[in-house]
């Protein structure tokens, strides 16, 4: 049984990934996951702060990942990319949830919706851009695992 928080990320997920192909307003998006079935079972606070929160810094956030990336953002394979922009505006905005947290569930989310390897590819640079986003959380588990 998948959490609320779960089904926010996936519900986020499929509208950033409808922005990025047709930049339609974050209004009409929102509108449109809304009438989605299962909606109601998600984290409403959670997926509406990820919903716009990341098509507000979604190019920011696609710059700040670039030094990470081995090609274009704009090359990336659409699923990929919104995973990597969800997981990078939870890294610098929702410091409840722990750095390996988020970077589990953009995991998950690349699993499920994205290419075969593409997960692999998510874990790699969201675990570099968390220690650029969160210098001392990764520090201290570093520290702890004898790194």
């Amino acid at each position: 049984m998948k959490s609320a928080r779960r089904r926010a990320r996936e519900f986020a997920l499929q509208g950033l990934y409808q922005w990025l192909l047709s930049r339609s307003s974050a209004g009409e998006i929102d509108a449109h996951l809304r009438t989605t079935p299962g909606y109601d079972k998600a984290d409403r606070t959670h997926l509406d702060a990820l919903l716009h929160g990341s098509i507000q810094e979604a190019d920011g956030l696609s710059q700040d990942l670039q030094p990470f990336l081995d090609r274009p953002a704009a090359e990336l394979s659409p699923v990929e990319h919104a995973v990597l922009v969800i997981g990078a505006y939870e890294l610098r905005h929702h410091l409840d949830i722990p750095y390996r947290v988020v970077i589990n569930e953009a995991v998950e989310l690349a699993k499920t919706f994205g290419g075969v390897e593409g997960y692999r590819y998510v874990n790699g640079v969201l675990d570099k851009f968390a220690a650029q986003a969160r210098p001392d959380e990764v520090a201290k588990r570093n520290a702890g695992r004898g790194n």
